[in-house]
């Protein structure tokens, strides 16, 4: 009894622990007083968490002047905001600036079907 018990846990946690798993993010650096990063958070900021992107890549902010130390950019980034890509630490694609909602959802649908393994799920 107790040896099927233990089975069964062991089944639902691997289970629970393959959901967990998040391969890819989408950081966004940005910048103190950037005007497109404020127009960003105004018209995406909220929505993003609850769409279909922000589950297969979960934003991350980092600051342009203080870039975190685990992630390996292409080449260091000058603008602001550019979103990253990012799997285990490494740049899959970028996109520079941002001029407007309907433009950014279009470039980012694209980089995450170029990278379906990375985010989790098929085009």
């Amino acid at each position: 009894m107790i040896s099927a018990r233990n089975g069964l846990l062991g089944i639902l946690l691997s289970g629970v622990t393959a959901f967990m798993v998040q391969a890819a993010e989408l950081v966004m650096v940005e910048q103190d007083g950037c005007h497109w990063c404020a127009q960003w958070n105004e018209e995406i900021s909220a929505t993003y968490p609850k769409t279909e992107e922000g589950q297969r890549a979960p934003l991350r902010r980092v600051d342009l002047r203080d870039l975190p130390d685990d992630i390996t950019f292409k080449s260091k980034p000058v603008f602001t905001p550019t979103f990253v890509l990012v799997d285990e630490g490494q740049e899959l694609a970028r996109m520079e600036g941002y001029a407007g909602d309907q433009f950014f959802w279009f470039l980012l649908g694209k980089m995450l079907d170029e990278h379906p393994d990375a985010t989790g799920l098929d085009p």
